[in-house]
C-alpha cells in the first residue's frame, strides 16, 4: 500500500503540469451571432477554451443571449471526445455600458472542479443623476470560486475590461474595487484579470506612477511590459494582464506558468484566420493541484 502511494504521489509530481488549475482571460472581440454561427471560429473557440479550467471571456456582445449558451454547449459536446467527466457552466454578468453600446463579463468554468460560491456586480457609480462622471465604462464582474484541487481553496476573480481612453484611470480604481472585496468577503486571495489596454498608446510613464495596482508591492503583475497579447505581426503591446494578490494564491502559482496563448502559432493559423477569432490572444496562469485532496479522491 505504501509503495503504491508513494508511485502515485510521484506520479502526481511528474504530471504537475496537467494536474494544475489552468486560468484564462480572453478578449473575443465583438463576440456575438456572427462568430457563434461560423464553424472554423467556433472550433478554434473550442480548441482554445478546452485547454482552460476557467476562463473569462471578454467583449461579449449580443443582446439575445445566444451565443454564449451555443458555445458552452459546442464546447461540451467537444470534450466527450476527450473526458465525459469534463463538462462546463457559465455564469455572465448583465450587459455593461454606456449609452447604447454594450458588452458582458462571462466566466466559463468546469463545474467538476469549481464551484461558485458568491458573485457581484461592481454597483454603478452617479453623480446627480447621470453616470457621466462614472470611473468605469464596464464596471468590472467579481466571481468568488471554490478549488478543492489547488492549493488556494478559494480566490475571487475580478474581471474588468477598461476603456481605451481610461485605461490608467480605471487600472487605479481597480485597487478601490479590490479593498470593498477584501472587506465584503474577507479574503485577500484575489485575482484581477482581462483586457486592461495596460500598454502602448493607453499608459504613459508618468501615470503608471499614479496606478495604485502598479505601485503597491503586494499586487503582483504576472503578465509583464514586455509581453504580446495582440495579434496583428505590427503590433506589439501587453494590454491583456493578469494580476494577483494575496500570499496563498501567489504561494500557488505555477512558477512560468502564466504567459499569453498564441493560438495562431499553436494551430498554424495566417494571421487573417486568427483575426477572424479575435486580435487578442488569451492570456493565461496555473495554479498549483493540491496533492493531498488529489490522493484522498484518486485512491
Amino acid at each position: 500500500m505504501r509503495t503504491a502511494v508513494l508511485l502515485f504521489v510521484v506520479g502526481l509530481c511528474v504530471l504537475n503540469v496537467t494536474l494544475s488549475l489552468k486560468i484564462c482571460a480572453f478578449n473575443v472581440q465583438s463576440f456575438g451571432e456572427s462568430k457563434a454561427n461560423n464553424k472554423k471560429v467556433m472550433g478554434i473557440l473550442q480548441k482554445i477554451l478546452s485547454r482552460c479550467d476557467l476562463c473569462l471571456i471578454q467583449e461579449v456582445r449580443d443582446s439575445k443571449g445566444e451565443a454564449i449558451r451555443t458555445l458552452v454547449k459546442d464546447l461540451n459536446r467537444y470534450m466527450l471526445f476527450f473526458d465525459k467527466s469534463n463538462s462546463y457552466s457559465y455564469v455572465e454578468s448583465v450587459r455593461l455600458g454606456r449609452k447604447t453600446y454594450k458588452e458582458q463579463y462571462v466566466y466559463i468554468y468546469r463545474n467538476n472542479v469549481l464551484k461558485v460560491k458568491e458573485q457581484y456586480q461592481y454597483p454603478k457609480l452617479e453623480t446627480h443623476g447621470t453616470n457621466e462622471t462614472d470611473v468605469f465604462s464596464r464596471e468590472p464582474f467579481i466571481i468568488r470560486f471554490h478549488s478543492p484541487t489547488t492549493l488556494v481553496k478559494d480566490f475571487v476573480l475580478i474581471g474588468q475590461h477598461t476603456c481605451p481612453k481610461t485605461a490608467m484611470k480605471e487600472m487605479d480604481e481597480l485597487y478601490t474595487v479590490f479593498r470593498e472585496i477584501y472587506k465584503k468577503w474577507k479574503t485577500d486571495n484575489v485575482m484581477i484579470l482581462g483586457d486592461l489596454n495596460a500598454d502602448c498608446n493607453y499608459v504613459t510613464i508618468k501615470g503608471w506612477k499614479a496606478v495604485r495596482l502598479r505601485s503597491d508591492p503586494k499586487f503582483r503583475w504576472l503578465i509583464g511590459d514586455e509581453q504580446d497579447t495582440t495579434v496583428r505581426e505590427k503590433t506589439h503591446c501587453a494590454y491583456d494582464r493578469i494580476i494577483v494578490h494575496g500570499r496563498e494564491i501567489i504561494s500557488s502559482i505555477v512558477p512560468g506558468s502564466a504567459q499569453p496563448f498564441n493560438f495562431k502559432e499553436s494551430f498554424h493559423l495566417t494571421e487573417e484566420e486568427a483575426l477572424e477569432v479575435s486580435d487578442h490572444f488569451p492570456v493565461e496562469v496555473d495554479l498549483k493541484p493540491n496533492h493531498r485532496y488529489l490522493l484522498r479522491h484518486e485512491l
